[in-house]
């Protein structure tokens, strides 16, 4: 039986793995490579050049791989790369890039993006992502590992997205969130730290107390961002956690979510 609807249009320059599964009225264009145990559900339409990894489920009504309507875009051959074992449900966008940044939208590993979620040109997800319903980002946005992002988030273009950040539904980001913080509202303000998620994680209780004195002193003490990082560094020294928090700060170039 074959694994690939007869209905489905399939560029012959294409290549998939010889056992992706496509199912009918998909249609895959040049330079798309599909690698071992993905499936490609019905009404997928994948464009290129786009390389997606192996164990990808793709499901019905997504675009994956089409040109961004960024105006600087003139049909370049830019890219999508995406990792191993990720879930992408209906009715997902993803562009890819342009030749100004990277020329490369890129997606990780092991990520669960939800139904109706757009991924901008040239943004990077890395691992371990959730995006959840209606999420939408921007050109040139960077997402750490483990984030998440509730339904209908809203992330400006070039804003960094801390590893292990949270933001509640319907949150408008307009700066960087540091990682592991918590931010919700519209415009996104922070409110604690994903003390939940670093429990669920494993992380060790003294690492999370770390990490919440860390918190109270950018968030809690009248001093600047640079104050507070110097305040920081005998515990940036100590804790890897911590180093990560104040690493991710230092490379905001939009300021951060305060």
């Amino acid at each position: 039986m074959s694994l690939i609807d007869p209905s489905a249009i399939i560029d012959p320059t294409a290549k998939l793995a010889d056992d992706v599964k496509v199912g009918p009225w998909t249609v895959i264009g040049p330079g798309v490579e599909i690698g071992a145990g993905s499936i490609i559900a019905s009404h997928v339409v994948l464009k290129g050049p786009t390389r997606i990894g192996r164990n990808n489920h793709i499901y019905q009504f997504s675009s994956v791989g089409e040109d961004t309507p960024d105006l600087k875009y003139q049909g370049e051959a830019t890219r999508l790369v995406i990792g191993d074992n990720n879930v992408i449900r209906e009715g997902v966008t993803i562009h890819r890039g342009t030749v100004q940044d990277r020329s490369e939208t890129t997606i990780g590993n092991h990520n669960l993006i939800m139904a109706y979620v757009h991924v901008g040109h040239d943004s990077v997800i890395g691992d371990h992502c959730i995006l959840v319903n209606n999420t939408a980002l921007a050109g040139h946005v960077h997402m750490g590992d483990w984030a998440i992002l509730s339904g209908f988030t809203l992330v400006h273009q070039y804003c960094r997205i801390g590893a292990h950040s949270f933001t509640a539904m319907g949150t408008a980001v307009g700066k960087d969130i540091p990682a592991f913080i918590t931010v919700a509202g519209n415009p996104a303000v922070a409110r604690s730290m994903n003390f939940e998620g670093m429990r669920r994680r494993g992380f060790s209780e003294e690492t999370i107390q770390a990490l919440r004195r860390a918190y109270k002193t950018v968030y809690r003490k009248s001093l600047t961002v640079d104050e507070a990082l110097e305040a920081l560094l005998e515990s940036e020294a100590q804790f890897p956690e911590v180093a990560l928090f104040c690493e991710s700060i230092r490379q905001s170039s939009r300021g951060i979510t305060r």
